[in-house]
């Protein structure tokens, strides 16, 4: 009797072990893959680009940080002209004085008139134009970390101040066709960093939020390779 419930137990045992899938090696392999412009391009081969409009609590362009003036608008405006001559193949038009009707960027949405006109007098086949938000926050606060005491050897843990400074950067992006005034594109960019010390300067955190977004930005007017992970499966 044994005997045969030791002969069952052991036919069921190997008949698992054929039915289990048989266990497969992943190797982890990081690619470039190709990714598409997000705006349409065929025929279009100029872009004109408008001041971006500043919000912010106080209503202001500027930031004053640690006795440092940083002209919001100038700034990102020299970086986004600098960008898209480097990376795309798009002729930069200088729209010289803008005189918005509104300065409601969803409003402006419907200002088609508004558009067209600025294409005919800019002959720009795309005019760029959006939002900005730059905030500097004060992320300063205690930290719990662990110290060995010099007199017993042992562990203890403490409270730590530390200083550190968060930036922010929200970028509302919008492409008109010059032609037509319609709103071809629109797209929210977000990014933050963070810096430890107190005397962290808030030009570069600016700049570094927009190395962050710089690919999602190009994205928008030409190809640009992303890198991405794919995990491949082995016998």
């Amino acid at each position: 009797m044994n005997r045969r419930l030791s002969w069952t137990a052991g036919a069921l045992v190997a008949a698992s072990l054929l039915a289990a899938p048989a266990v497969q090696a992943a190797v982890e392999v990081h690619l470039k893959l190709p990714q598409r412009a997000r705006l349409d391009l065929q025929g279009r081969k100029s872009v004109s680009v408008t001041p971006f409009i500043v919000v912010s609590q106080e209503g202001e362009g500027r930031q004053r940080v640690q006795g440092r003036d940083i002209d919001v608008q100038k700034e990102f405006n020299r970086y986004l002209l600098k960008v898209l001559r480097r990376e795309t193949e798009l002729k930069v038009v200088d729209s010289g004085p803008v005189d918005f009707p509104v300065y409601d960027l969803a409003k402006l949405r419907d200002q088609t008139d508004f558009w067209r006109a600025l294409g005919e007098r800019t002959q720009a086949d795309l005019i760029l134009t959006g939002g900005l938000d730059f905030d500097i926050q004060d992320r300063s606060g205690y930290r719990t970390e662990e110290f060995i005491s010099p007199y017993n050897g042992r562990p203890y843990y403490r409270q730590v101040l530390v200083e550190q400074t968060g930036f922010e950067y929200d970028i509302l992006m919008q492409v008109y066709d010059g032609r037509t005034g319609k709103l071809l594109y629109q797209d929210n960019f977000k990014d933050f960093q963070s810096f430890e010390g107190e005397d962290a300067d808030p030009l570069k955190g600016m700049f570094e939020n927009l190395l962050s977004l710089e690919d999602r930005i190009v994205n928008v007017f030409t190809q640009k390779e992303v890198e991405a992970t794919r995990l491949l499966f082995t016998d």
